[in-house]
């Protein structure tokens, strides 16, 4: 089952998370690989598209904000467009669009950033938004400040964190078929430091001890291990005090907003000549979602069911109720 886990370290201004989603990254791919029309990911755009995942949910969760955050990649390679989104109760979605053929060992800036064009979004969408507000979007290029492109995901959002919070952090991310996990650790801002009975100077210190550490941590072991037993991995000697974790219905979770009562309206709305003439040309009516690639279709049946006005439609014979 995914599962979150947020924790600090006792008498120094470092917190962190750890993220490792299963379940709920299972459900992304499966629904992408059974659509007719796609296919299933290529596997570098998976990685990519998984550690977008496991990367959001832990920006969110260092985020006092009741909405979506939206991590989204445009690019000029194979992967134009790739969004992750994640809500303040850890319901999460992704998708990627794909066009053109993926190298086997594509990493980022092969995928996204191969003509120097690509671009990393970080939106943070309010639930509910006052008359006039809009959401906050940070926008960087998917390269540090010399112009030498970024070959992973986690390159880019330390820089991204560094120039838009202004806080040093340390992030280690990985995915594969399987599992989307991912790592953060983040120096808190050093204000009131006085009062952690040690001087600024001591605490910059104790940070980048916790970031060597943090740093340490290989892919295979974020895919592989629990989140627990990589906290002890890193930091049995340190004061680490961890809240509890966070999963099932409380944790990260796969949900999208479509469904097929919302395709059903949607069909509606065209008409009944419209979606009969789409029955007549394919024998039924198809409908993907864009976002998670959930698709559903509509035979001749379910058409004039749903252009027929309820109580008109003739009762079920007892032997098929």
């Amino acid at each position: 089952m995914s599962e979150l886990q947020r924790f600090l370290f006792d008498g120094l201004p470092v917190r962190g998370a750890i993220v490792r989603l299963t379940d709920a990254w299972a459900e992304v791919l499966r629904r992408r690989a059974a659509n007719t029309e796609t296919g299933a990911y290529p596997l570098p755009v998976a990685q990519l598209l998984g550690e977008m995942l496991a990367a959001s949910v832990l920006m969110h969760t260092h985020v006092k904000f009741d909405g979506a955050l939206i991590l989204q990649i445009a690019g000029d390679g194979p992967v134009r467009l790739a969004v992750a989104q994640v809500e303040a109760d850890l319901r999460l979605r992704a998708t990627a669009s794909v066009s053109g053929a993926v190298a086997a060992d594509a990493d980022l800036a092969a995928l996204a950033n191969p003509g120097g064009k690509g671009r990393c979004a970080i939106t943070l969408d309010p639930r509910t938004r006052a008359q006039g507000q809009q959401p906050y979007q940070g926008i960087v290029g998917l390269a540090d400040d010399g112009g030498a492109p970024f070959h992973t995901l986690a390159a880019g959002l330390q820089h991204y964190m560094r120039r838009s919070e202004q806080l040093a952090s340390t992030l280690v991310l990985a995915a594969d078929e399987n599992v989307a996990a991912g790592l953060l650790v983040q120096r808190m801002p050093l204000t009131g430091a006085g009062n952690l009975g040690g001087s600024v100077q001591e605490a910059e210190a104790g940070y980048e001890r916790i970031a060597t550490l943090a740093a340490s941590l290989t892919q295979r072991e974020l895919l592989e291990l629990q989140p627990s037993a990589v906290l002890h991995r890193l930091f049995w000697q340190e004061k680490l005090m961890g809240f509890a974790p966070l999963s099932g219905e409380q944790g990260p979770r796969f949900a999208c907003t479509c469904s097929r009562e919302r395709v059903a309206g949607m069909l509606r709305g065209l008409g009944q000549e419209e979606v009969q003439s789409i029955l007549r040309e394919r024998g039924e009516a198809e409908v993907g979602c864009e976002y998670c690639g959930q698709q559903y279709r509509f035979d001749a049946v379910d058409v004039r069911q749903l252009f027929t006005e309820p109580g008109s439609q003739p009762p079920v014979p007892p032997h098929v109720q």
